[in-house]
């Protein structure tokens, strides 16, 4: 059972141990919980103590805080296991851009800064509202738009332009990233808000061996989890986690989520429990 500090809607909690009948945590630990079922069947996301499995607790990193480890939560945390499959799938920064699409989103903001810590050249798409100086501000060496990142031509493969990419909406877009990247680029997947569907064939990854990796975070392995959350709190943090942040208080958390479900939020919202 956790006390919880500040996070995001519904799937993310950090807080204290105040009680484990697992003899790997005990009262006072500093944890972290995303993922898994928390905020879908599991309830109490918005609780001051929640319950949860001892296999969902991640021990809360040296060098983030709790505030700063729920700027990240799962979509940070997503982000990153995005950038850790490029990363080992040997994509170099001097291979070229890599392609963040929806890069308003909480998932698109903290790819793209990481990669730019990273010292990727990263091409940003930006979101249904123009935030294009924001994502400059986040690291973004260019952004484009939606319709610039959606080709509807039917062409099974298109000119090469990215060394990889962190698609977070699947359908005609991550179509037309995968045609559009480099041999042996990788391009990785974690959402279908624009479609499920893929409107594809196997010509780029016959013809350039491009790598399509889909992203679970939801129930990636603890051990590979852990060393993920290590790399977000060290050299992979972002150092203007500020400018991809606001706080609302509990009362708002409606109408965040309603500019979620509209396509216009920006960024990460940490919603205050208490004042």
């Amino acid at each position: 059972m956790t006390r919880n500090y500040p996070h995001t809607p519904g799937i993310d909690a950090v807080g204290i141990v105040a009680n484990s009948s697992d003899d790997a945590f005990k009262p006072g630990d500093s944890v972290i919980v995303t993922s898994y079922d928390l905020g879908m069947n599991t309830s109490g996301g918005f609780g001051q103590y929640i319950r949860v499995p001892s296999g969902w607790v991640v021990p809360q990193p040296e060098g983030l805080t709790a505030s700063e480890a729920m700027v990240y939560g799962t979509a940070g945390f997503t982000a990153a296991m995005s950038v850790w499959e490029l990363v080992e799938s040997g994509v170099p920064p001097e291979a070229g851009s890599i392609l963040v699409s929806e890069a308003t989103g909480g998932v698109g903001s903290i790819a793209v800064s990481i990669l730019s810590k990273l010292g990727h050249s990263v091409t940003a798409v930006n979101g249904v509202v123009d935030e294009a100086d924001y994502l400059k501000r986040i690291g973004a060496a260019e952004v484009i738009s939606i319709e610039d990142a959606t080709d509807t031509s039917g062409r099974p493969l298109l000119k090469a332009q990215w060394a990889g990419a962190i698609d977070t909406v699947g359908g005609e877009i991550l179509a037309t990233a995968i045609k559009s990247t480099s041999t042996w680029g990788t391009v990785t997947c974690c959402g279908n808000v624009a479609s499920p569907d893929l409107p594809l064939n196997v010509y780029p990854f016959i013809l350039r061996g491009v790598q399509l990796i889909g992203i679970d975070s939801q129930n990636c392995p603890m051990a590979k989890r852990t060393k993920i959350w290590e790399k977000i709190a060290s050299g992979w943090k972002i150092d203007w986690l500020e400018k991809i942040t606001t706080e609302a208080p509990f009362a708002e958390l409606n109408d965040k989520i309603e500019l979620m479900l509209q396509g216009k939020h920006v960024g990460r919202t940490i919603i205050k429990m208490t004042e």
